[in-house]
């Protein structure tokens, strides 16, 4: 049986070196390892591998965990990152917990979110 988050997701890049700074640089994350056409970074139990395909694709949305959002994403706006809205909440849980979201955008235009839950 499956168990557990992911242990990787692909997204393919226009240009790796770009995306490499991009992904370490800007949004902090540890390189792991790299190939000719492939980086690997540490998300935690997950490991996000890039994989350069040298056209721009459309990507999925992925949501980055952070404990801080407000602060995590006023780093992000100093370090370049295109912020495209402010931290906001989306939804309440029945316990008092709340989700909270901020988008911003990948160094190819692509949509990413920052995402925390907050515990009351």
């Amino acid at each position: 049986m499956l168990a557990g988050p992911p242990s990787q997701i692909a997204r393919r890049v226009e240009n790796l070196d770009r995306a490499r700074r991009f992904w370490r640089d800007t949004l902090g994350l540890t390189e792991l390892y790299s190939f000719p056409g492939l980086a690997f970074f540490d998300l935690g139990p997950t490991r996000l591998m890039l994989r350069e395909t040298g056209t721009r694709n459309e990507a999925d949305l992925l949501y980055l965990p952070t404990q801080d959002i407000v602060g995590t994403h006023a780093a992000l706006g100093q370090r370049g990152a295109q912020l495209t809205g402010t931290p906001h909440m989306i939804h309440r849980h029945p316990d008092g917990a709340e989700e909270w979201m901020a988008f911003f955008k990948d160094d190819e235009g692509r949509d990413l979110a920052l995402h925390s839950v907050r515990q009351p």
